[in-house]
């Protein structure tokens, strides 16, 4: 979650830098925050700094040069609140597509190395004993985070698309235990939390990444007070 937080501020800094150049957001974004990634990897593993001081350094630094570069930008027209906050208006055909490849991309390295990211996820002490390769499913795992949170920033908005990475997973393991149970959940979660969150935007016209917060938020609470009805029943039995 910190990584996750960390990252979507490196990527605000990375979408203003590309509007001031004139270049397109995606194609500096991505290389950027997935070179952070490797960076706060590489300080937690290395350095005398620990993990959320190392992603506080990055992170602040990167919101500085994002708001610096707007400023020096001048006549440049950029919508901040669209990095910040997010903007379906503020996405692209070009973005569009992109977005499905890296996504598609995402599944599917997901999938084939879902075993070693289940042991690295339950218990990586373990894991490095028994010989997988921690370092390399670490380095994966935040790759993984890093593109997701690019694919998704342009419509949840730097502040806000580490919520939608938190909430699905969270709320899920209010109800279910098992690893696979909570990674299918999460994936329901998040596809439907997102399509009545974007609904209601539409309706209410209401802005579409905090539309899309406020539903998974509901849906954290529904599922905190399902899973305590089911520990009572189980408990009772």
């Amino acid at each position: 979650s910190m990584i996750g937080d960390g990252l979507s501020h490196v990527g605000y800094g990375a979408l203003c830098v590309a509007a001031a150049a004139g270049i397109a957001p995606l194609k500096i974004a991505i290389p950027v925050v997935i070179a952070a990634a490797f960076l706060l990897l590489q300080i937690s593993r290395n350095s005398r700094i620990n993990g959320d001081s190392a992603i506080a350094l990055i992170s602040g630094a990167a919101i500085a040069v994002g708001v610096l570069t707007v400023k020096l930008a001048g006549n440049v027209n950029i919508d901040v609140g669209s990095y910040m906050f997010g903007s379906i208006v503020a996405i692209d055909k070009s973005d569009v597509v992109i977005s499905i490849v890296l996504s598609a991309i995402v599944l599917l390295l997901y999938i084939i190395m879902y075993n070693g990211i289940f042991s690295i996820t339950f218990d990586e002490s373990f894991a490095k004993a028994t010989g997988t390769k921690v370092s390399f499913y670490n380095t994966v795992v935040a790759i993984l985070t890093a593109v997701t949170i690019v694919v998704g920033m342009r419509l949840m908005g730097a502040i806000l698309i580490s919520s939608l990475l938190i909430f699905p997973s969270l709320t899920s393991m209010r109800f279910f235990r098992s690893f696979r149970g909570v990674v299918l959940c999460s994936a329901v979660v998040s596809a439907l939390g997102f399509l009545l969150g974007f609904v209601a935007a539409y309706r209410f016209d209401l802005p579409t990444g905090a539309s899309v917060v406020a539903v998974n938020a509901v849906f954290f609470v529904a599922f905190s007070i399902a899973g305590k009805i089911k520990q009572n029943l189980k408990f009772k039995k």
